[in-house]
């Protein structure tokens, strides 16, 4: 049987990726957990590795100042409030907002190809 879903992605009518191009996620597998045969599954992402520390080139050093949030460092320093991630990563943090939590904090700001 043929899922009519499927032929659509297939056929790229529907994008294959649920996320945008920005996301952090973008790229990264997407997989299905079976928990007994003929169970349709749970889609889940795949694990995304973040690069090593100190490994990301820098473009560069911010120091945290009132008012700082993720997003706009991301619209600030890399033109799109999406890719805050790519700060977060550089830094080698999971949760973005400790990025600015601390006032005076010194946090890297990576160069990225192709913006």
């Amino acid at each position: 049987m043929n899922d009519p879903v499927q032929l659509l992605i297939d056929a790229g009518a529907i994008p294959s990726s649920p996320f945008v191009a920005q996301s952090r996620y973008s790229g990264v597998p997407l997989a299905v957990l079976q928990r007994h045969p003929g169970d349709p599954g749970i889609a889940f992402v795949r694990r995304r590795f973040i690069p090593a520390a100190g490994s990301t080139p820098i473009a560069a050093i911010h120091r945290v100042a009132a008012q700082d949030r993720p997003d706009l460092l991301g619209a600030t320093y890399l033109g799109d409030v999406l890719l805050y991630w790519r700060i977060a990563d550089a830094n080698g943090v999971i949760d973005p907002h400790e990025l600015t939590d601390t006032l005076g904090r010194r946090i890297v700001i990576p160069r990225v190809s192709g913006l």
